[in-house]
């Protein structure tokens, strides 16, 4: 014998089941990038990254890089004050440019342009957010270098060279704000 609940009492448990099958659970689920990167984290102050190179204006167009990666690939908000959720801080700690290639009249063919950055993230309590690495560094310090070739015969410059390389770098400094799998 099957008993009938009442309309009002019908519509409840009703509403409960659905109510049980829209809820997504215990967890916080993300969807999109936005599961690449850190919950905790919504804003991050990028401050003028050091250069240790005589080159003019590296760590200001690395810095501007940076940004703008940041910008554009993370859910992050870049900030201009030291009370944000994160700070990312680096350092250019060197430069050099490497002959690949010659011809047989010494004229280089090839140059290789690497640049060396230390990168540390930090949270607002300055304990570092990015993941420890297999290198042996201290716990907070990345070391990073990117390169960029040269090829002097088709007319590429140093600038263009060094810009190519600024460009490579920040896109792998954003590339450790990931969160590890």
């Amino acid at each position: 014998m099957v008993r009938m609940l009442r309309p009002s009492a019908a519509k409840l448990l009703f509403a409960l089941a659905l109510l049980g099958l829209a809820a997504p659970g215990c967890a916080a689920y993300r969807i999109g990038n936005e599961t690449l990167y850190a919950p905790d984290v919504t804003t991050v102050y990028v401050p003028m990254i050091e250069s240790d190179s005589f080159r003019r204006d590296l760590g200001e167009r690395l810095t501007e890089a940076v940004i703008k990666e940041i910008e554009l690939k993370t859910p992050y908000k870049v900030v201009g004050t030291p009370d944000a959720d994160s700070v990312l801080v680096a350092k250019l700690q060197g430069e050099r440019k490497m002959l690949e290639f010659e011809n047989q009249n010494d004229d280089p063919r090839a140059l290789e342009y690497a640049l060396t950055a230390n990168v540390t993230w930090l949270n607002r309590r300055r304990q570092p957010l990015a993941p420890m690495n297999a290198i042996p560094l201290p716990a907070d310090l990345v070391s990073i270098t990117q390169t960029a070739t040269m090829l002097p015969e088709p007319g590429q410059s140093d600038a263009s060279a060094q810009q190519q390389a600024i460009q490579r770098l920040a896109e792998q400094i954003v590339a450790t704000m990931e969160e590890p799998w």
